[in-house]
């Protein structure tokens, strides 16, 4: 865990350096703190919601999509272009476990990639989507 935190406040000291640099343009977040929130738990529920906080999920940035027909995949090589259906500029879909949550812009930290969101989707859509 201390590896994960390293990375996190390497992330975070990258981009409070970025916001300097850009002066100030982002807007910082306040969140509350999920301890402070869940303070009237019992023992029992706090088991239970530290539980599932430890279920990794995965997180994945679509810049785009293409439909192609086997033909033209199997002759896909080194150099070949595949149009997407975005357009250059516009925000990439934030996906958690296949399920679209956010938008965001990418951003590159320490020679590493992010991504900054700019738009989260909120729970009355998500649950609108699965059914």
């Amino acid at each position: 865990m201390s590896d994960d935190q390293d990375t996190m406040d390497e992330w975070a000291a990258a981009l409070a350096e970025a916001e300097d640099a850009d002066q100030g343009s982002a807007e910082v977040a306040e969140l509350e703190e999920l301890e402070e929130s869940n303070a009237n738990l019992s023992a029992d529920e706090k088991r239970k919601l530290d539980t599932i906080l430890d279920i990794p999920v995965t997180i994945s940035m679509e810049v785009g999509r293409s439909k192609i027909n086997i033909r033209n995949l199997l002759q896909l090589n080194q150099g070949s272009v595949v149009e997407l259906d975005r357009v250059a500029g516009e925000p990439l879909d934030v996906l958690v476990n296949g399920t679209l949550i956010a938008h965001g812009e990418v951003v590159v930290v320490n020679d590493k990639f992010g991504i900054r969101l700019t738009d989260v989707i909120s729970q009355v859509e998500r649950i609108k989507k699965l059914r």
